[in-house]
C-alpha cells in the first residue's frame, strides 16, 4: 500500500517548521519525489484547505509554507469539575488532613 504523496509532502513540511516553497520543492527532489509545478501547488492548495498548514506570499515568485499549530482549548468548567472530582476523592481516604 503506497503512502499518498500529499503526505509525504506534509511529513516534509513538518519536519522544518516553516520553510519556503522552493526549498520544500528541492527537498522534495532530493528525496526522489519529482512532482509537476501543477500537481505541486493542487498538493500545498489541499494542505491550506484542510488547515494543516498556511501559505503566504513572500514575494512575487516565492511562499512560505508554515505548519498550522491547533491549540486545545480549555473548558473551565470541565477543569474545574475535574479538580472538584480528585479532591473528593483524596478526602475519600480516611486519615486524609489537608
Amino acid at each position: 500500500m503506497a503512502i499518498p504523496i500529499r503526505n509525504s509532502v506534509f511529513d516534509k513540511i513538518k519536519e522544518e517548521k516553516s520553510l519556503t516553497d522552493v526549498d520544500l520543492y528541492k527537498i522534495l527532489l532530493k528525496n526522489e519525489f519529482e512532482i509537476p509545478n501543477a500537481k505541486f501547488n493542487k498538493i500545498l492548495l489541499d494542505l491550506e484547505i484542510l488547515g494543516l498548514i498556511k501559505v503566504s506570499w513572500i514575494t512575487k515568485d516565492e511562499r512560505r509554507i508554515e505548519v498550522v499549530e491547533i491549540e486545545k482549548e480549555v473548558d473551565k468548567i470541565e477543569e474545574q469539575n475535574k479538580e472538584t472530582m480528585e479532591k473528593d476523592y483524596e478526602a475519600s481516604f480516611p486519615g486524609f488532613d489537608k
